[in-house]
C-alpha cells in the first residue's frame, strides 16, 4: 500500500482509576472520524496494542470531538469485543475532557450497553452505569454445584469461600471470601487462568471476581471491600481495575453493608481505587485517570 493510501488515527494510552502513573488499569483510546474502521480492523488494532481494552470513540468530524457531548463508543480486548468496559470508558472521557479539550460538563456514549453518561467533577470523572445484581448460588457440600467446584480448584480453596453469586447480565461469577481472610492473602492468591479456560461449564462464565470485606481489617479500613478480577475467557488473565466488575460488586456489597456509598480497592499488582454511589438501578463509579502516551496509529 502506498503511504498516501494509509490512514492515521489519534491513539492514546491512559491509566484509569488512579491518579498515579503506572498504576490503575491501562487502556488505549482511538479517536475515529469520517474514515470509519471495520470490525475486523478494530479487532486487529486491539490485538496490536495488546492492552486489556482498546476503546474506539466515533464522531462525524474532528471538530465534533471538541464541541458535541454525545459519541459512539465500542470496546475490544485483544481477542473479542465486549459489551461494557468501565476503565476504558473512563479513559475515553479523560481524553475528551483533558486532552482534546471538550468543554461539556457531561458526555454521553452510545454503546452496546445503552447510553452511558460521564461527568467531570474537578480532577475526577463519574461514570453512570447500569447496576448488575447477582443471585446466590449453592456451593456447599449439601448442594454441590459441580461447575463452581471445578473452578474453585484453580482459584481458591473451597473452605475460604463464604458465598458464591452469579450475574447473568455480565456472566461474572463472584466469590466472597470469609471475613477473616486478609488483604495479603487476596493479593498473593495464585489463580491458574490457563486451567480455568479448560473448565467445561454448563453455566457461562466470562469472568471471576474474588472479593472480601474491607472494614473488618485494620490494614484496609479505608475501603468497604476489596477485590481481584480474572477473565482469561476474554484474553485477560487478570484485569488491574475493572469498572464492569464493580457494577456487580456494588449491587452485592450495598445489600451486605446496607450502604449506597462505598469506597473500593482492586488489589491487583497495579491496584486502583473507586468511589461508588448507587442511584436506583444505576451505579456511579468515580475515579481519576492519567494520560500516559499520545500518538498516532497508521494502517
Amino acid at each position: 500500500m502506498e503511504s498516501s493510501d494509509r490512514r492515521e488515527y489519534p491513539l492514546y494510552t491512559v491509566d484509569a482509576f488512579t491518579a498515579v502513573p503506572f498504576c490503575g488499569n491501562p487502556a488505549a483510546v482511538c479517536v475515529v472520524t469520517e474514515d470509519r474502521l471495520s470490525d475486523i480492523e478494530m479487532q486487529k488494532m486491539a490485538a496490536e496494542v495488546g492492552l486489556s481494552e482498546t476503546a474506539f470513540i466515533e464522531a462525524d468530524t474532528d471538530e465534533e470531538f471538541k464541541t458535541v457531548s454525545r459519541f459512539r463508543l465500542r470496546w475490544f480486548t485483544p481477542t473479542t469485543e465486549v459489551p461494557l468496559c468501565g476503565h476504558a470508558t473512563l479513559a475515553s472521557a479523560a481524553v475528551l475532557f483533558f486532552v482534546i479539550g471538550n468543554q461539556s460538563e457531561m458526555l454521553e456514549f452510545d454503546t452496546h450497553s445503552g447510553i452511558l453518561a460521564t461527568r467531570r467533577e474537578g480532577e475526577e470523572i463519574t461514570l453512570n452505569f447500569p447496576l448488575n445484581p447477582s443471585t446466590r448460588q449453592v456451593h456447599d457440600r449439601a448442594g454441590r454445584n459441580e461447575d463452581f467446584l471445578e473452578l474453585f480448584k484453580y482459584i481458591v480453596d473451597e473452605d475460604k469461600v463464604l458465598a458464591v453469586e452469579y450475574s447473568s447480565t455480565t456472566k461474572k461469577l463472584l466469590l466472597r471470601l470469609h471475613d477473616n481472610v486478609s488483604r495479603e492473602f487476596l493479593e498473593n492468591l495464585k489463580v491458574d487462568t490457563q486451567q480455568l479456560m479448560k473448565c467445561q461449564l454448563t453455566t457461562e462464565v466470562r469472568g471471576v471476581i474474588v472479593t472480601v470485606i474491607g472494614s473488618a481489617h485494620k490494614e484496609i479500613k479505608a475501603y468497604d471491600f476489596i477485590s481481584r478480577y480474572f477473565a482469561p475467557w476474554n484474553g485477560i488473565p487478570e484485569d488491574p481495575v475493572t469498572g464492569s466488575a464493580h457494577t456487580v460488586l456494588a449491587s452485592y456489597w450495598s445489600i451486605v453493608l446496607n450502604k449506597t456509598e462505598m469506597c473500593a480497592h482492586q488489589c491487583s499488582p497495579r491496584g486502583g481505587d473507586l468511589r461508588i454511589r448507587l442511584r436506583g438501578d444505576r451505579v456511579e463509579l468515580i475515579g481519576q485517570a492519567v494520560v500516559m502516551v499520545t500518538g498516532k496509529l497508521t494502517i
